[in-house]
């Protein structure tokens, strides 16, 4: 089943295994290990590069995740976001900016500090274009709430 950009990988249980008793720690993983070029320097490790696959792999620490903990940690970053939109639009505007020459520097802002820094992803680590569309698209919403949140508070 697909969901988005995530794919159900028929040997599931044996690649948790495998990963289980590597005792493979979180962390993000690059499977074969470039070691910095190395590897491509050798007839062996270009060889192993062309059979591929290549593999980018981020392991998450066993159990449920803490949804409380990664709301509040997304709130805090959607604040500092905020926080320097709201600054770069101290600087950009007048105090008697409309709501429409407000909300376009805002949620323009807002925008670009959602959306463009993941489009390295899907250039680098091979993140499916349709999960950046996704990401494009959530970002078009929060821009438009926080340009919505600046023009209505603007003057007040």
């Amino acid at each position: 089943m697909q969901f988005l950009s995530d794919l159900w990988v028929p040997v599931e249980d044996a690649i948790m295994n495998v990963l289980r008793s590597a005792h493979v720690v979180p962390g993000r993983y690059v499977v074969p290990w470039m070691d910095g070029g190395e590897l491509m320097k050798t007839p062996e490790g270009r060889a192993k590069v062309e059979a591929g696959p290549i593999v980018y792999l981020t392991v998450q620490k066993s159990g449920m995740p803490n949804m409380g903990i990664m709301m509040a940690q997304t709130l805090v970053s959607s604040l500092v976001i905020s926080v320097f939109v709201g600054y770069l639009a101290w600087h950009a505007l007048p105090p008697a900016a409309d709501y429409l020459e407000v909300f376009r520097i805002t949620g323009t802002a807002t925008f670009m500090a959602y959306a463009l820094g993941v489009i390295s992803e899907s250039i680098w680590f091979a993140r499916p274009w349709k999960s950046l569309a996704m990401n494009t698209f959530d970002a078009l919403l929060y821009a438009g709430v926080a340009g919505g949140v600046f023009g209505w508070l603007w003057r007040v």
